[in-house]
């Protein structure tokens, strides 16, 4: 399976953390983004995402959404464990999930907030460093064959503002 783990855009200010919405520069870099990350699957021969799932803060069911709008057939739904304060294997638990049922996704978008993105990265690459820290918008994509400690293989990062494809 193909996942990708997507920081929510950059976001203002709130009376609480969960309301914070994207800013402009946050909807801007995350729609220039999603035309990028298409041309980069394109080129690599990648399929497009499917599904997109999202914590249910307000930043990041916003850059869901603006993802999902730009791959047509991808459907959203928020995951509880993308929330900030959880941790890299209930995310695992949900992906081995997904993976041993009939309707597995070629390709996955798990939409979140620092530091659990950068962390999740760390967990399936095996150690730090590989890719910088996720800044809000930036993106890496992974192929996973099991949702375990160092079992991804990096397929490409990216940061806006330009999100040029790295490995």
């Amino acid at each position: 399976m193909i996942v990708t783990i997507w920081r929510h855009g950059e976001a203002g200010i709130a009376a609480s953390d969960q309301q914070r919405e994207l800013t402009g520069t946050g909807v801007d870099d995350v729609g220039f983004g999603c035309q990028q990350f298409h041309e980069v699957c394109m080129q690599r021969g990648l399929p497009h995402p499917e599904r997109v799932l999202h914590s249910d803060w307000l930043r990041t069911t916003q850059t869901a959404d603006i993802i999902a709008s730009a791959f047509s057939h991808a459907t959203m739904a928020p995951l509880s464990a993308l929330t900030p304060g959880n941790t890299p294997a209930q995310i695992d638990a949900v992906l081995e999930s997904l993976l041993v049922s009939d309707s597995v996704p070629q390709h996955l978008v798990l939409v979140s907030h620092q530091p659990l993105v950068s962390r999740l990265v760390d967990h399936y690459l095996g150690d730090s460093g590989r890719v910088p820290n996720l800044s809000p918008g930036a993106l890496v994509t992974l192929h996973l064959e099991v949702a375990a400690h160092n079992c991804g293989q990096l397929l490409f990062w990216a940061l806006p503002p330009g999100y040029e494809a790295h490995v």
